[in-house]
């Protein structure tokens, strides 16, 4: 089930590679990860996957705003990198794909070294 899911949820990826049209910003994001599973270093390409899903997004925690006055730091999390998971869900079904494809190269990968690779 999760085999079939997979590829039904990265086919739209394949769609945008064949047309040359993914965006360029997850481009960079996919080849780092491609190129860091090919090396067998996992944890990077786990970190670019985490980068390029996430990004540098603000996560406020807790309650937004306390007291009567606006803090400046109250600005920073509406300003800045939105994830691309965030966008809409054809995005955060192909890169979660895109992970499940990785964790599935790491277990495939015997010969390499487990501090390269990411503990589930």
């Amino acid at each position: 089930k999760t085999q079939k899911q997979c590829k039904d949820y990265i086919r739209p990826l394949f769609k945008l590679c064949k047309r040359k049209e993914v965006p360029p910003d997850i481009l960079v994001f996919l080849v780092r990860i491609v190129h860091s599973m090919c090396d067998g270093d996992f944890v990077k390409a786990n970190d670019s996957y985490i980068q390029c899903a996430i990004g540098n997004a603000a996560w406020p925690i807790g309650i937004d705003v306390v007291g009567i006055h606006q803090r400046s730091a109250h600005d920073a999390l509406s300003i800045g990198k939105t994830a691309h998971v965030m966008n809409n869900e054809m995005q955060r079904k192909y890169l979660q794909s895109v992970k499940r494809l990785i964790a599935f190269e790491q277990r495939r990968r015997p010969d390499v070294n487990p501090s390269k690779k990411v503990q589930s």
